[in-house]
């Protein structure tokens, strides 16, 4: 089955294309984009582990050698699109508008970080795993049924695709044609369980076949396969032929979260192999050198002001007024039971904001 499921690419790990149909769609103006996000939600990752390990936000699932998956998927948006984001995906959201400030608030344990910007569609951050795709699919066929040509994209791992959430998610959306992207980033561990230890499929792209919906699978860390095979999938949805599901093969370097230790289940050599042979910023890199167009002087640029942009939403995060410890009561029914009112006034005595 894997066979009939190639990875497809557009480049090559040395920064070469060898799918000569998307040459002349690859711009330089793209490119700088892809490039600079890449870059800024990497030297976020970092940092936000820096802030977890200094006890300033708590813990927090790194992403880092997704950055093309996260990518090139945001981009790949129209403005009124939905965003439906695993905990790892806080990449794709920057991306696609959100919040600095808010992402590390959510980090931080506040109410406040699931709270897009204005007109952003993103969804807060799902930490049961599926969950997020039967809404997915129900907002896309919310869409479709108002006559609009927005689409909807889930983010979710290979993990993911053993729970019933997703298999509800992709039936409902195939039956009603509904204009959703699923996106699976498959980093080949589900916490500490490989990919082949989880399931007897081969690929994820062929759980597709049960749905009858095209299933594609791509080089997760190519970030114009990515792009374009995300904009392929958008543009079947936006008229009417219903979802895709897509498996991105990549590898995240570090830890599921930084309570986790990847080194007790897996060989940390090969994450040290990856960062040299199949990064997605460094293959970017090589084919902006094989094409002339790497300006270190730019490079340092936009790192810096990354930099800057991150550590103003730190201060933002840090200066925000202390988080009230009543909110985990007050929005669990729209009038609180007797048992929930009952709680929080015990709560409350405990931490000695009551009598």
């Amino acid at each position: 089955m894997e066979n009939h499921f190639p990875i497809r690419r557009i480049m090559d790990e040395n920064g070469n294309i060898i799918n000569s149909d998307y040459e002349e769609k690859i711009t330089e103006k793209l490119v700088k984009e892809f490039y600079r996000n890449m870059v800024r939600i990497r030297i976020f990752d970092r940092k936000a582990i820096s802030l977890q390990r200094q006890g300033r936000i708590g813990t927090y699932a790194p992403y880092e050698g997704q950055e093309a998956s996260q990518v090139g998927t945001a981009a790949a948006l129209r403005e009124n699109d939905w965003m439906f984001p695993t905990y790892r995906d806080h990449g794709a959201a920057m991306t696609f508008g959100h919040s600095l400030r808010n992402i590390l608030l959510f980090w931080n344990g506040r109410n406040e970080g699931c709270v897009p910007p204005d007109g952003k569609k993103i969804f807060p951050p799902a930490i049961p795993i599926a969950t997020q795709i039967p809404h997915a699919a129900g907002a896309a066929f919310a869409e479709r049924k108002k006559g609009t040509a927005n689409a909807a994209i889930a983010y979710f791992g290979d993990g993911a695709t053993s729970e019933g959430d997703f298999h509800e998610g992709l039936n409902f959306a195939s039956v009603f044609k509904a204009p959703v992207v699923f996106f699976n980033q498959n980093n080949q561990y589900a916490i500490s369980v490989p990919f082949n230890k989880q399931m007897n499929s081969k690929t994820i792209a062929q759980k597709a076949l049960a749905y009858d919906i095209p299933g594609v699978r791509i080089d997760g860390n190519d970030v114009f396969m990515v792009y374009f095979e995300t904009l392929n999938a958008l543009e079947r949805a936006r008229k009417g032929e219903g979802p895709t599901l897509i498996e991105a093969v990549t590898w995240r370097y570090g830890a599921h979260t930084t309570a986790d230790d990847p080194s007790k289940y897996r060989d940390q050599s090969e994450s040290s192999n990856r960062r040299q042979e199949t990064d997605p910023i460094l293959r970017l890199e090589r084919w902006m050198k094989n094409m002339g167009r790497l300006d270190e002087k730019w490079v340092q640029t936009i790192e810096k002001k990354a930099a800057d942009e991150i550590d103003k939403a730190i201060a933002e995060m840090e200066d925000f007024p202390p988080a009230d410890p009543a909110v985990i009561f007050d929005h669990v029914f729209a009038e609180p039971t007797w048992q929930i009112k009952q709680q929080k006034e015990e709560y409350l005595k405990l931490i000695g904001g009551g009598q």
